[in-house]
């Protein structure tokens, strides 16, 4: 059984070491109008409860149509 080789963990900073590059964030600025801020900033919240009360709409008139072809009115 031959005893295993710890791993160097330590970060080398000799003078020959690779040289981080420093990390970059670019911003754009947007000028935006108050809805379509409002529709930015709930985008992720808006959508699906959009989504859920046009099919809850969709499947209302459907239901009502249905009802009224069977009722014969």
């Amino acid at each position: 059984m031959s005893k295993n080789k710890k791993k160097r963990n330590k970060v080398y900073t000799g003078t020959d070491a690779a040289m981080t590059k420093p990390v970059i964030t670019k911003i754009s600025a947007v000028n935006r109008s108050k809805p379509s801020q409002w529709w930015f900033d709930n985008k992720r919240i808006a959508k699906p409860v959009l989504i859920t009360s046009g099919v809850g709409i969709f499947l209302i008139i459907i239901i009502i149509e249905i009802t009224r072809l069977l009722t014969g009115g």
